[in-house]
């Protein structure tokens, strides 16, 4: 799907994004991946968007997991 060097982005992206959710958070995690990969996927975000992308994911995430 993705080349190593997109694949590691991604996951920076995501450490960046929910540096403040625990490990074990795994709902809203799970949803801010999908967002992300949503963008990236579709080329709906830019690389410099992603952590954008992100952080709209993570603030929009259901309230039960924040």
């Amino acid at each position: 799907m993705f080349d190593a060097a997109t694949t590691a982005l991604l996951r920076v992206v995501l450490d960046e994004v929910c540096g403040s959710v625990s490990q074990r958070e795994i709902g809203p995690r799970s949803h801010v991946a999908s967002k992300i990969l949503e963008g990236a996927t579709r080329w709906e975000v830019s690389q410099d968007e992603l952590p954008e992308a992100g952080r709209d994911a993570l603030w929009r995430a259901p309230t039960m997991w924040r």
